[in-house]
């Protein structure tokens, strides 16, 4: 697990308890967008959502909000457009940001196991080839590079911490699905959270969307796990959407409400980014035509969606151990 696109650089570590700490932000809506991977149309889509929010309102995306955007144009844009907002750097945007290129860490993703060789060997040709497109920007390349790897934002009484991987690390899979399967696993995030001090950790970086409660432990509230999945592509089967996590004292209305669910007066939901499916795969295989490295990685998933649904991502572990 220490070849490249495996391993978790040190650098990109650190420990739970720097959460607990006073929020550098308070709102009373906070949208948090992980895995925009460069699409434009979905980008366009947030922002309408996010503007037609009223009161006191957040918006955060947490790393890799690059990817597929190796045509220079669109990753001026999408880094111009995302970093007018609160903006974490993923591992992506820290590898791009890496002044050498050789770095061993390829993509940063760490993949874990279950993830095949290819898979891990196809990411770190993608991060080469947008590293080359990212170089063309010089100062794009020093605002990634200063960009923080975490935030504290509270919702009303919710204490909220925004990553992009875990608790502990930049590029960490514990809040992965699969991983949070796993009785003893939980009882280490568990840990993290007393650590941290905080109910809610708002992550993407694994590519599968979870809602998940954990045992609340003595604690005032249960645990919230809230992955995103992926903004810019799809998340469940049929359903062309990306998706972001919501935050807010009020409900949200609209039909983007995929699940979600509500905690002493706050509103938690993962809303659907709809936009011309059709239009993102011309884009999409504009860019990566068929054969090449992201067309093989996430071409099906791109046209068809992964085989979860909204009922599996919504989980509660609040009464097991």
């Amino acid at each position: 697990m220490s070849a490249p696109g495996r391993h978790c650089p040190l650098h990109y570590r650190y420990e739970p308890s720097c959460f607990a700490r006073d929020a550098e932000a308070e709102c009373e809506v906070l949208y948090v967008v992980g895995g925009l991977y460069g699409n434009t149309l979905a980008l366009d889509a947030v922002l309408r959502l996010f503007d037609a929010e009223t009161g006191r309102k957040r918006l955060a995306f947490n790393g890799d909000f690059h990817w597929f955007d190796i045509d220079p144009a669109v990753f001026r844009r999408i880094d111009d457009a995302v970093l007018a907002y609160d903006a974490l750097r993923g591992n992506v945007e820290t590898e791009l940001a890496d002044p050498d290129g050789a770095a061993d860490a390829g993509c940063g993703c760490a993949y874990p196991e279950w993830v095949g060789d290819g898979v891990v060997e196809r990411s770190n040709r993608i991060l080469q080839s947008l590293r080359r497109t990212a170089q063309r920007f010089p100062d794009a390349m020093r605002r990634l590079a200063v960009l923080p790897m975490h935030r504290r934002i509270d919702v009303g009484p919710l204490r909220v911490a925004v990553v992009h991987g875990d608790a502990v690390s930049l590029a960490g899979w514990g809040f992965a699905y699969e991983h949070l399967q796993d009785p003893a696993h939980r009882r280490v995030v568990g840990g993290w959270f007393d650590a941290a001090q905080v109910d809610a950790f708002a992550c993407s970086h694994t590519c599968r969307p979870v809602l998940g409660e954990l045992p609340a432990q003595g604690r005032p509230r249960a645990p919230l796990v809230l992955n995103n999945g992926a903004a810019g592509m799809p998340n469940f089967q049929g359903d062309a959407a990306g998706l972001l996590t919501r935050i807010a004292l009020r409900p949200f209305s609209g039909p983007q409400r995929r699940h979600g669910l509500a905690r002493d007066g706050v509103f938690v939901d993962a809303l659907a980014i709809e936009h011309d499916q059709s239009a993102w795969q011309a884009e999409f295989l504009r860019q990566w035509p068929p054969g090449s490295d992201a067309h093989v990685s996430y071409g099906q998933r791109i046209a068809q969606g992964p085989d979860d649904s909204p009922a599996q991502a919504s989980v509660s572990w609040r009464e097991r151990a």
